[in-house]
């Protein structure tokens, strides 16, 4: 249910606001589920709406990107913007723009590596980047720093429990029984699409079976659980985000 500025809104009463067919989509969904969605404002809600979107759109251009897949210990960035730090994180160089090297990673894939919670991390970033605009983003991001899930001060991100699942969210595929030769398949962290797909960096974007079947090839000898979909949602704190525009 969305609360709009302490009234609960019917998504009839949103669409000559919510013209978009892709944020009417996700409006559907909010409007659907019990949880209730509190906005002070309409222009918070078409913040959201949009953010989401761009997870969308910065998904599908890391997915074509022609990044690789690697562990902290084999990843690397384009030197040009990026200095690699001994925990395998990227750090931004000096005189750069941020938005200028967040783009390089989907316009040049080829010359990166990392693994999958810095590809969440880089999706964010770029959403973020596509809904501020540069100026703002180069202005709060000035020192980026890519590295699991370490975020900016001006990126806030929470997680809670729940299956109100929304497109444009972070979610969570666990794997209990990884083989411990590969501990970074432990889980995958994805962002939802909708309609039962996911983009998960190493995997691609795939239905929550085709996910699993992979973890599932990722388990030790004799394993006793499946792989599964968890009951978490991770999100960016929007109404924060809508205050750096």
């Amino acid at each position: 249910m969305i609360n709009l500025n302490g009234r609960i809104v019917k998504t009839e009463e949103l669409q000559k606001e919510i013209t978009n067919s892709e944020q009417r989509t996700i409006l559907k969904q909010m409007a659907g589920h019990p949880v209730v969605y509190y906005y002070p404002s309409l222009q918070q809600l078409k913040f959201e709406l949009l953010f989401r979107v761009n997870t969308i759109k910065a998904a599908t251009a890391l997915d074509k990107s022609g990044a690789k897949f690697t562990t902290f210990t084999y990843s690397f960035p384009n030197r040009k913007y990026w200095y690699r730090l001994p925990n395998g994180g990227f750090l931004l160089r000096e005189g750069v723009n941020p938005s200028e090297a967040i783009e390089d990673i989907v316009k040049n894939g080829k010359l990166y590596a990392f693994e999958c919670a810095t590809g969440i991390a880089i999706v964010l970033y770029l959403a973020t980047l596509y809904t501020i605009g540069p100026r703002a983003f180069n202005t709060y991001f000035s020192r980026l720093y890519l590295m699991d899930w370490q975020f900016d001060e001006d990126l806030p991100i929470y997680s809670k429990d729940g299956e109100d699942f929304i497109i444009g969210d972070v979610l969570h595929f666990k794997n209990p029984d990884f083989d411990p030769k590969q501990p970074w398949w432990r889980a995958e962290n994805v962002i939802f699409f909708g309609n039962d797909q996911f983009y998960g960096h190493g995997v691609g974007i795939r239905d929550s079976k085709t996910i699993i079947n992979f973890l599932n090839e990722k388990r030790k000898e004799n394993p006793d659980e499946s792989a599964y979909l968890m009951r978490m949602i991770t999100r960016p704190n929007y109404n924060t985000i809508f205050l750096l525009r």
